[in-house]
């Protein structure tokens, strides 16, 4: 049988053969394609250097994919730079941490308001007007620690402060019962940021503006959480603090230096290890001694001089109540943990807040509470709701009899206080601090009754620290 294909045909070479392999194209897939798909194409055309480096690649005899990886080094230690900055001084990263700034060059300078006086604070028609603080009465605050790191004090040209309800209310309180010789044992609590250590501070004022010897403990927690010296006093159960002692003996006398210079001793102080004399001012009886070990006894001895019958009225307040009604972090000789109220400062408050200290001349014991940074005491909230029972005319509620942890200690110091409860401040308060805001150039937006009432709102129907937060927090973080 003939064949198809001429033999001619099969003589001559094939013409793939005679095709340079270069120009062959390469064969198709053998996973066969379906006629009609809708899912999307999944084999692009790659761009066109793509393309000629994969050809490249093949021709070379290399594969597309190759993943270049890290190197990976086992059993060498990368070296460590050695650290070359100069490592801060000892106490520097607290003093930085408790800076106060006072006054900012950048803010506008608020011109036509009122300046604080004796006179302003006792006023009710002052209520809901910002006040500038005197530079005499700043420095007697500064001396005395009234200003808090927290406060945004920094963001405004000079000192100022909102006179609300409640500081008329105190600075009346203070007046009248010192006025009377009379002793007023306050306790100041409240919601969280509602400004209860500002208003502390206006009651320091106050003192400072009737000439009167203030005494502050601005932490209490200070006294508390083992973080100062403490040496056993002979004789005694209770402990001293020789070194806090010595701090709080300058800030009685940087702050009250003029009151106390126009005052001389009138006891004789022979026991004492330094050498005082009748007729030297208690001006220099506080900066009589430099050394802590003679602290406390001098402490005492001025502290006699105050009470004696003709001295100036005496405002003695501390910031952190909570944290002196319960045991503290120090250890007696016998590796038994201490009492607050076994620390001589601590017990010196407690007996002045309890009614146990006489003031021939009138004084005011403020204990302010703290929210924040507050040690649940059990003993210290039943003592609380019990006054303000006693305040309000309710009957008092009796003690949980299924707790047995009870602390006597605290509810002598407690005993008959009263209690100035501070919530947030009225619409018209808030309209004129945000108007203050506003002219100090921190607060750009029109204060119209929508603006304070949506600022107000969201506050929690106006506490200050949360209205800072609304309004001023974007100032705050780029500071």
């Amino acid at each position: 049988m003939a064949s198809a294909n001429c033999w001619r045909c099969l003589a001559r070479p094939s013409q793939r053969i005679l095709t340079p392999a270069s120009l062959l194209t390469p064969p198709s897939s053998t996973i066969p394609a379906a006629a009609f798909t809708t899912s999307a194409t999944q084999l692009a055309r790659a761009p066109a250097k793509a393309a000629a480096k994969s050809q490249k690649n093949q021709e070379a005899g290399m594969s597309r994919h190759i993943r270049v990886g890290k190197q990976l080094t086992l059993g060498r230690k990368k070296k460590r730079q050695p650290d070359r900055s100069k490592p801060p001084a000892t106490g520097e990263r607290k003093a930085f941490r408790k800076r106060i700034q006072l006054s900012n060059d950048n803010a506008l300078e608020v011109s036509g308001l009122n300046e604080l006086t004796a006179e302003t604070i006792l006023d009710s028609s002052s209520i809901g007007q910002v006040v500038k603080l005197p530079t005499e009465l700043v420095d007697q605050l500064r001396a005395s620690e009234a200003f808090k790191p927290h406060q945004n004090w920094n963001l405004f040209r000079s000192p100022h402060m909102l006179v609300r309800q409640e500081t008329v209310d105190l600075a009346k309180q203070l007046t009248d019962t010192i006025g009377k010789k009379e002793t007023l044992r306050l306790v100041i609590t409240g919601d969280r940021a509602s400004g209860k250590s500002i208003l502390g501070l206006q009651a320091l004022a106050t003192g400072f503006l009737n000439k009167w010897v203030v005494i502050n403990i601005p932490e209490a927690q200070e006294l508390t959480t083992a973080a100062t010296e403490y040496s056993t006093i002979p004789n005694s159960e209770q402990f001293s603090q020789p070194v806090y002692t010595i701090k709080l003996f300058q800030a009685i006398f940087k702050a009250n230096q003029s009151v106390l210079s126009q005052c001389k001793v009138e006891l004789d102080h022979i026991h004492l290890p330094i050498s005082v004399n009748r007729g030297m001012t208690l001006a220099n009886l506080a900066s009589a001694t430099k050394e802590p070990e003679f602290a406390w006894p001098v402490f005492q001895a001025l502290w006699k001089e105050l009470l004696l019958p003709g001295r100036p009225p005496i405002v003695f307040a501390l910031d952190g109540l909570s944290h002196i009604m319960r045991i503290s972090d120090y250890r007696s000789p016998a590796f038994e943990l201490i009492h607050s109220h076994d620390l001589s400062l601590v017990r010196l408050f407690a007996d002045a807040l309890g009614g146990k200290t006489q003031f021939p001349n009138g004084a005011a014991v403020l204990g302010v509470c703290t929210k924040g940074n507050s040690p649940a005491i059990p003993s210290m909230e039943k003592a609380l709701e019990q006054a303000a029972a006693q305040q309000a005319g309710t009957p008092v509620p009796p003690r949980d009899p299924f707790f047995a942890k009870y602390d006597e200690r605290v509810f002598e110091a407690l005993k008959g206080v009263k209690l100035l409860n501070v919530r947030g401040v009225s619409k018209a308060e808030a309209r004129a601090l945000m108007e203050y805001w506003a002219a100090s150039g921190i607060l750009r937006m029109r204060i119209d009754e929508k603006n304070v009432s949506e600022k107000w709102t969201l506050a929690g129907s106006g506490i200050l620290g949360e209205m800072e937060r609304v309004a001023l927090y974007d100032v705050r973080g780029a500071l």
